[in-house]
């Protein structure tokens, strides 16, 4: 039988409840266990990909092309496990759901309510996105960590936290367990610690029947003993099951952190599991390469939702990935396209790689397009990610090939020159490329998940990933094939394309380091192996930094 792990939060929403649940699932991985995570979220929203990045932070996407919470990127960057769409689901899928059952009249007539049909739902939703985690029968979960969304006393999440009970009363103690992570605050003024919110948080909790078997306290500091001790007496845990989570300078010395006050140890005693004794090694060798580098690299990533950090997450970590395997610390500066728009491109000198991101809509697009023909003609390497391809490939249009007015018909849909396209704006006769008279509704040619495509041998793309790439991909825009004659006549180098001739893979040749992406390679980067293309990006970035301060001494 799997046995369960429920991870909720309380106090304040946002203080690492899924860095916690990774952090505790690397743990039992390393001794031996097969675990997976699902996170639970109490929005109405079937899923993010609607939602704005300033509201809900980047949007992780699957290898089965689900777009689910940033928590699942955290979940894929600390365990072997894959997500897919059933390890991430929403209040508005649970919902969905239940009323189409009743619309089929699959309740029999009876009055539809939130117990027990929502929450008996939700229930079979865990169940199965635990049964989907693996391909084989026989290689079943031993541990499954559901991270509840939203925090304690929420109205949105009571349906969710309900459920959890249940199936607990179900699975009996020595199968389930809870874990409650909460803030204890520091307040200045009194020169303390504050342990009521956590005291009100459990107080909560048990309100609802749920009595968690550990707490985890997140604080900028270590919790001394004597808090610790005011917790367990008010929360009814263990002293040694009130862990101190503080603040760390990386994520991935979280893992240790748990471990060396025997959160797993505590967790498998409850379940009666008899395992492995942990090892962190690959979490502590991570470390100290982290701390211990030879190179300090300045990268610059020109986007439009500078103002939130969160979504940029997979990228942040994915280059992070790629300093610790470079020997490099990788410094990021966050720059507004809008920036350089108004002021021109004095933000990027300095700089020893400028990365332009994948995103949607108008906004600073103008500005991401000069960052992009500054890094071309001052030989800075330059990353293009999605809409950072494609953008590539309008500088390249406009300023090499003399077609001022090339530009993507999602800021356009009147240019002169459509270089970049949505796909249900194509009509294809005889090879050539057409625009229809209407366009089809835009959510409707999205292309989403990982598609493996060759690469042509003899590119730079092709020494990085080999014969083939497989990467995943979130985007409506496609770059028009009619354009890509005049495009690689004058220089332009498509090193990989789809079974539909659209270029995957883009490059100049002549040039230091040069390559624009129409996937996300940030979702398949992990701390334990990075990913090729970043490496290889940052290793260009390390050359092209030894380089100039060699000429600049000279």
């Amino acid at each position: 039988m799997t046995k369960y792990i429920f991870v909720t939060g309380g106090v304040v929403s946002s203080i690492g409840k899924g860095i916690a649940a990774a952090s505790l699932a690397a743990i039992l991985e390393s001794r031996g266990l097969k675990v997976t995570i699902l996170k639970l979220d109490p929005y109405i929203n079937v899923d993010p990909g609607t939602i704005s990045p300033f509201q809900h932070g980047e949007v992780f996407v699957t290898e089965d092309g689900a777009e689910t919470d940033l928590d699942l990127g955290h979940y894929e960057r600390f365990i072997s496990i894959k997500m897919k769409k059933t390890n991430n689901f929403t209040t508005g899928q649970i919902y969905e759901s239940v009323i189409r059952k009743e619309r089929k009249g699959e309740y029999l007539g009876k009055t539809v309510q939130v117990i027990p049909h929502i929450t008996n739902e939700i229930q079979e939703y865990i169940i199965n996105g635990v049964n989907a985690s693996t391909n084989n029968d026989e290689d079943k979960i031993d541990i499954a960590i559901v991270e509840i969304g939203g925090t304690v006393g929420d109205i949105e999440s009571l349906p969710f936290l309900e459920a959890a009970r249940q199936m607990s009363l179900k699975l009996g103690k020595e199968n389930s367990v809870f874990v409650h992570l909460t803030l204890v605050p520091w307040i200045s003024t009194a020169g303390e610690l504050k342990t009521k919110p956590t005291q009100h948080s459990v107080q909560k909790l048990r309100e609802i029947g749920i009595y968690p078997n550990a707490i985890l306290c997140r604080a900028d500091r270590k919790i001394p003993e004597e808090e610790k001790f005011k917790i367990s007496m008010f929360s009814n845990v263990p002293v040694n099951a009130v862990i101190s989570m503080c603040d760390t300078d990386s994520i991935y010395k979280i893992p240790s952190m748990l471990h060396k006050q025997g959160l797993d140890s505590i967790i498998l005693k409850i379940m009666k599991l008899e395992t492995k004794l942990a090892n962190l090694s690959v979490w502590d060798n991570l470390v100290h390469n982290l701390e211990n580098y030879k190179y300090c690299i300045n990268i610059g990533i020109v986007g439009k939702y500078i103002d939130s950090k969160e979504s940029y997450k997979s990228l942040i970590e994915a280059l992070s990935h790629a300093g610790i395997h470079t020997s490099s610390k990788i410094n990021i500066k966050y720059i507004d396209a809008e920036e350089i728009e108004n002021n021109g491109c004095q933000c990027l000198k300095n700089l020893d790689g400028i990365l332009v991101p994948g995103g949607f809509g108008q906004r600073g697009v103008e500005g991401k397009i000069l960052s992009i023909k500054y890094a071309r003609e001052n030989n800075i390497p330059f990353l293009g990610i999605c809409l950072g391809m494609q953008l590539a490939i309008v500088e390249f249009a406009r300023n090499v090939l003399g077609l001022k007015e090339a530009n993507s018909t999602e800021f356009d849909a009147n240019t002169k020159y459509p270089i970049v396209l949505l796909l249900s704006e194509w009509v294809e006769t005889n090879g050539t490329v057409q625009l229809r008279d209407e366009t089809s509704d835009i959510g409707g040619t999205m292309r989403k998940g990982a598609q493996k495509v060759a690469i042509k041998p003899g590119t730079k793309a092709f020494d990085i990933y080999g014969k083939e790439v497989n990467e995943r991909h979130r985007h409506r825009f496609e770059v028009n094939k009619n354009f890509l004659h005049d495009l690689e006549a004058n220089g332009l180098l498509v090193s990989s394309k789809t079974n539909l001739d659209l270029p995957e893979i883009i490059e100049i040749p002549n040039h230091y380091w040069f390559i624009g992406v129409q996937f996300h390679p940030e979702f398949t980067s992990t701390p334990r192996s990075g990913h090729p293309l970043f490496s290889s990006y940052i290793n260009a970035a390390i050359k092209y930094n030894v380089q100039k301060a060699h000429y600049e001494n000279s």
